[in-house]
């Protein structure tokens, strides 16, 4: 019998309500399986970390990092590879086997967490504990809810640990999270009460990374970034992770092979350190959906580094690479060594091979502006929006996607007046950041300032606080300050819980709301917070702009 699907952590998710034959990401019911089984033994293995916590034991960083790559693997678009995450579930149940013996007293533990199957038996368990196992809409709403931001979390704290940055608080609460999400006696109130403590502690996590990457790379500066290829062979990177992008730079220095980003690695042309390559000569290409045309006319090999993955053609597959979370069946996967060191040689002698990239687009785009630079720019800010040069600030961070509804975001960036400025991080940005909106009137201050990766969506907040600040405002609300954020996957479920955390009010959310809050969910989210989906541009302009 073939296994049947039921997945709707994504935007993209099938009529908004969800994959129930096949992943609109590529993902198969067998793959969508053995990530539900994934997600159930990590709980598992986090209601024995959190019973040996509460009785004062120490639990290692390595085990630490197992929840967080477990569920980093599960996220949409991140690894379509069956066999690896079957490695990944027999990995957890071992570790979780020797924690239970050093736990000794499993009374009260819940069944995930004294499972222990052999993997013969995979499938017909992942049949039971998957997203309908709960039968309750609104508590299995705010689980997901729940789950899906300790993923987007768990991608923070992973790219920070490959940095050498830990936070065992932030570790400790998303294992304390997964677990309660196990738990059949806490309902809606205790679970919307958990939901926005995980916002909380996706602060921290967004602090953590930011530390990890400025600690590694120096703070991101205002750069013009060509979008036109060389003539020399080159590797494409795509994905987030900025040290795996470091390890290739350094392997490819003196080779005459060109580094190019793609997508969300855009933003690594930005950091100090990263820059000082002069291998590393711009971005090609666009937001992840377009890679399957992108990549193919690189010519060369690619990268994956994190999620992001669209299914690749036959004709460049054998020249896609993956590592760290992502995986995909036929591509050959870079693993680490025991330092974390990954040898990416055979990528480079590929690369020898290989025409340089096509040509597809010329001219550059400028980035950089993650807090400090605008911190630096903050006189001229002010005196802009005080002799009312710029009138309203629109935040319009995110996720990129395929869904023609999107254009929506292109159209309002265009509709804006030339005194409102676009804050913006993600792939979102690849809606409007070629367009030629030039710079506030009056003013040497860009309409679209990009802070970077979604990772980067940190830095938006800070501004905002030091916005509030500045201004001598008890309310960040007060601002003139707008919300019109384009979401995805679960890096952007973590983004909005910590906004609402800061205290930030009225957020669009487009082009879909979730299709995992269920009614009354979403009721609390509009009562409470102002939360409201996109309608058209010239309506939302008057909402959001006046």
């Amino acid at each position: 019998m073939d296994p049947k699907m039921f997945c709707y952590q994504c935007q993209e998710t099938a009529g908004c309500k969800g994959c129930t034959i096949r992943g609109v990401c590529g993902k198969s019911p067998e793959v969508a399986a053995m990530q539900d089984l994934l997600v159930y033994v990590t709980r598992g293995l986090s209601a024995v970390t959190s019973a040996l916590r509460a009785k004062g034991e120490p639990v290692s960083r390595g085990v630490n990092s197992l929840v967080a790559t477990n569920m980093f693997h599960t996220i949409t678009n991140a690894n379509f590879d069956e066999a690896a995450i079957r490695e990944r579930i027999a990995r957890t149940l071992s570790v979780k086997a020797s924690l239970l013996a050093r736990l000794g007293d499993t009374d009260g533990l819940p069944e995930a967490a004294l499972w222990c199957g052999e993997d013969a038996d995979f499938a017909a368990k992942a049949a039971t504990v998957g997203v309908l196992s709960c039968a309750d809409e609104d508590v299995r709403s705010l689980r997901e809810l729940i789950t899906y931001g300790v993923k987007g979390l768990s991608a923070y704290t992973a790219h920070a640990n490959a940095l050498l940055k830990y936070d065992e608080s932030v570790d400790a609460f998303m294992q304390e999270a997964l677990a309660k999400t196990l738990d059949d006696t806490l309902g809606v109130d205790d679970l919307v009460a958990l939901t926005l403590e995980l916002g909380k502690h996706g602060v921290d996590g967004m602090a953590l990374l930011d530390a990890a990457n400025t600690g590694a790379y120096g703070s991101p500066e205002v750069t013009e970034v060509s979008i036109e290829p060389r003539s020399n062979p080159g590797i494409l990177v795509s994905g987030h992770d900025l040290r795996d992008l470091e390890m290739l730079l350094e392997q490819t220095k003196g080779t005459g092979i060109d580094v190019y980003t793609h997508s969300e690695m855009l933003p690594a042309n930005y950091y100090p350190a990263l820059k000082k390559y002069d291998n590393l000569v711009g971005n090609y290409g666009n937001a992840w959906w377009k890679q399957n045309e992108e990549f193919e006319s690189f010519n060369g090999p690619i990268l994956m580094t994190t999620n992001c993955i669209v299914p690749p053609r036959d004709s460049y597959k054998g020249r896609m690479f993956t590592t760290g979370s992502a995986g995909y069946p036929g591509c050959t996967h870079i693993e680490a060594n025991e330092q974390g060191e990954k040898d990416f040689s055979a990528l480079i002698e590929l690369a020898r091979t290989c025409e340089p990239p096509t040509k597809i687009e010329e001219g550059s785009i400028v980035g950089g502006f993650a807090h400090d630079q605008v911190f630096a720019l903050a006189d001229q800010v002010v005196d802009a929006v005080k002799t009312g040069k710029i009138t309203k600030f629109v935040v319009m961070a995110g996720c990129d996607g395929r869904a023609k509804s999107r254009s929506y975001y292109t159209d309002f960036a265009r509709a804006l007046p030339q005194s409102v400025v676009i804050l913006t991080a993600g792939c979102a940005k690849y809606k409007y950041n070629k367009l030629s909106l030039g710079n506030v009137p009056g003013t040497g201050i860009p309409r679209v300032l990009d802070a970077g990766q979604c990772n980067d969506s940190y830095s938006l907040a800070l501004i905002a606080l030091k916005l509030k600040e500045i201004f001598g405002l008890d309310d960040v609300n007060d601002l003139p300050l707008a919300f019109n954020i384009a979401w995805y996957e679960q890096k952007a479920v973590i983004v909005l819980l910590a906004l609402l955390a800061l205290g930030v009010k009225n957020i669009h959310l487009g082009p879909t709301l979730p299709a995992f809050l269920s009614p009354n969910v979403t009721k609390v989210l509009v009562d409470n917070f102002g939360i409201a989906g996109i309608t058209n541009v010239d309506d939302d302009l008057k909402i959001l702009v006046g």
